[in-house]
């Protein structure tokens, strides 16, 4: 026999893991953004990982309500040095990306 209680932890634990498995698809969008501008910028991604740091609700161009994530990440320009960055995606549309001030490498300054 269905309880209320019953339905609302159902609904509850539903709600839950889809927001699990669509934070995870999002997560994997904002790496395929780092990984691409990263390569065209010559910088190297550092450990392969993002970090989530904030979520937050916002309208969408389209005025329907969607999440904004904001992850953290370190990257590299000379292999030495590490530097801090952050990507921010609205649903999973690159919203903001911001790279803490870096130097590049001799060769790097060769071919700009």
């Amino acid at each position: 026999m269905l309880t209320l209680s019953s339905i609302f932890w159902t609904a509850l634990a539903i709600a839950f893991i889809s927001f699990w498995w669509q934070g995870d698809t999002v997560k994997i969008t904002a790496m395929q953004y780092l990984y691409q501008y990263c390569k065209e910028q010559n910088l190297q991604l550092l450990d392969q990982t993002i970090v989530l740091k904030g979520v937050w609700p916002q309208r969408s161009e389209s005025g329907s309500l969607q999440l904004r994530r904001r992850y953290a990440f370190e990257f590299t320009t000379t292999g030495e040095e590490r530097y801090k960055g952050m990507i921010e995606l609205g649903g999973r549309r690159m919203q903001r990306l911001d790279l803490q001030a870096h130097v590049f490498s001799d060769d790097d300054q060769a071919s700009h």
